[in-house]
């Protein structure tokens, strides 16, 4: 098998000394081709005694096979006393004992990856035979259906992650164990999927399909190649700009030291400390019925830009008044304009729905003289953006709750890239949210300060300044989505990514919306930069009734 999958595939190991180890214990994985029993067990380097469906011994030649390698049947539909039987003795013989939870081949929402149930064969095994058990998962193997990816020289990519072993936890009730075991599995599962993700970036492709659709034979599309070419050449031209505009700001001598009292001092503070919203009497008193409106307040950061310390929002009622729910429209970094908003607020006007567009951090009515819309916003200075997002999203939240005192109800977030990572620092502390809607968000921050083609000047002043990784990531528990868990019901949470997109990766909006069980996940073909998110984002929300 070692020779068959060093020929056909490049096996990509994590976690691999989890499974050296001594004694018997259980090793369940997620199940997404036939292949992955003997490509696990090419890895390990102990015998594997796989579980195997017992309609395979059936068959003639296979059946020989299967039990040459210690492989032994289990019953898919039922409980099989033999074949528990049979495990049990092989685990407590110190033997290893490979098993799929999912009970067969599982992609998508029916996986375990996908948040799927995990079945309680595998937490019955382990508490019976006081073994612990090891997870498991394996992703590209499914693309071995493909006859194509069998030809010399094409070796597949395939990945595979171990994670630390689980207990049977003998301390505990038999139900209880039971449960805590089947918790941390599928928690471990996740865990070990996310971090394969980010990791090696996995696409859309990378991940687990059905067999059919990996046998199909997959036509060029030249169509598709000209869009992703269009989309990149836009991107890229956008982070040169990006870069241009960034070049104007550079950092002192004395930036790592205060960045480092920063985070010293932000590493007190929980999400709901840090971005928590006082109440603004003036912004209460200023919220009327009416025609079309502009709310301005005095914002509760203070910046050394006098422009950027007042806040503003136009308000778009609708005929319904406070009886209609209120969407937050939250812009991209550096918006061109906002006549575009305006005209997605008399949509939403349409459907019933009042339109709030708020004026974000150094942007619109709030850029400093001598600036450009959006300049200061995202620069070198990483105080000045925590301070940026910490400024939007208090913002936001004193615009809810005036608009809740004043009577109107309900209320959803529409956000775009800067826009929309604002909104899913929201998601993180606001609990009343009708839906959450991100566009291309900015949600992994070590992506986006470290690798992304639009912060190349950022991370050579970060450099020359000696500002490490290690320290920008002290923030993360209040700056990054990725690195948190949302306030609200993920279920409202909509995710919508570009398949071109250069500068917020496909890869960390699939990693969130994974990590956000619940959550939906919207794939456009285009890049970072582009119209048609939007229409497919608000089309999507009016069939699920948002």
């Amino acid at each position: 098998m070692k020779v068959l999958f060093g020929y056909s595939s490049r096996i990509h190991v994590v976690g691999w000394d989890y499974t050296n180890r001594a004694g018997g214990f259980l090793l369940a994985s997620n199940h997404i081709s036939h292949f992955d029993p003997p490509i696990i067990s090419s890895v390990v380097r102990r015998k594997i005694d796989w579980m195997a469906m017992a309609e395979f011994f059936a068959v003639p030649g296979l059946g020989h096979f299967l039990r040459a390698v210690d492989a032994f049947p289990a019953a898919r539909d039922r409980a099989d006393r033999k074949t528990i039987r049979s495990a049990i003795e092989r685990l407590k013989d110190g033997r290893i004992v490979g098993v799929f939870p999912e009970g067969g081949i599982r992609d998508g929402a029916r996986s375990l990856l996908g948040g799927a149930p995990l079945r309680p064969g595998a937490s019955t095994l382990a508490h019976m035979a006081g073994v612990p058990i090891v997870p498991c998962v394996i992703l590209g193997s499914d693309r071995l259906y493909a006859k194509r990816n069998w030809l010399p020289l094409r070796r597949t990519p395939v990945w595979i992650a171990f994670g630390q072993a689980i207990s049977h936890f003998p301390e505990l009730e038999k139900s209880v164990a039971r449960a805590r075991i089947e918790q941390e599995l599928a928690d471990g599962f996740q865990r070990l999927y996310a971090e394969l993700r980010r990791k090696f970036q996995l696409t859309r492709d990378d991940l687990p399909h059905p067999p059919r659709e990996r046998m199909r034979s997959q036509p060029k599309n030249p169509r598709r190649r000209l869009h992703r070419a269009a989309a990149n050449a836009v991107d890229f031209a956008m982070c040169v700009s990006m870069n241009l505009v960034q070049s104007r700001h550079r950092l002192n001598g004395r930036s790592a030291e205060e960045m480092d009292r920063y985070v010293v001092e932000c590493e007190k503070l929980t999400p709901h400390e840090y971005y928590a919203a006082p109440k603004d009497v003036g912004l209460i008193a200023a919220i009327q019925n009416g025609n079309r409106f502009s709310l301005t307040w005095r914002s509760p950061i203070e910046t050394e830009f006098p422009r950027n310390n007042v806040a503003r929002a136009d308000f778009f009622p609708c005929g319904r008044g406070k009886a209609a729910p209120t969407v937050f429209m939250l812009h991209a970094l550096m918006s061109a304009t906002h006549i575009g908003y305006r005209r997605w607020a008399a949509r939403f006007n349409e459907l019933g729905w009042n339109a709030c567009f708020v004026h974000l951090p150094y942007h619109y009515s709030r850029v400093p003289p001598g600036h450009w819309n959006g300049e200061l916003a995202i620069t070198a200075d990483l105080i000045r953006n925590a301070e940026g997002l910490r400024q939007g999203v208090i913002e936001v939240r004193q615009l809810i709750g005036a608009l809740r005192d004043h009577g109107y109800g309900e209320f959803g977030i529409l956000g775009t890239s800067y826009g929309g990572w604002i909104g899913a620092l929201l998601a993180m502390v606001e609990r009343d949210l009708r839906f959450v809607a991100l566009m291309c968000p900015i949600v992994n921050v070590e992506h986006a300060i470290w690798q992304n083609p639009g912060t190349a000047f950022m991370r050579r002043e970060l450099r020359r300044a000696k500002i490490a990784p290690e320290l920008v990531a002290r923030h993360f528990h209040l700056s990054s989505p990725l690195h948190n868990e949302p306030a609200c019901d993920p279920a409202r949470v909509l995710f919508v990514s570009g398949d071109f997109d250069l500068i917020a990766r496909p890869a960390d909006i699939d990693a969130i919306q994974q990590k956000w069980r619940g959550s939906e996940l919207l794939r456009v073909p285009q890049g970072h930069f582009g119209y048609r998110v939007m229409r497919e984002t608000v089309m999507r929300l009016k069939e699920r009734g948002f």
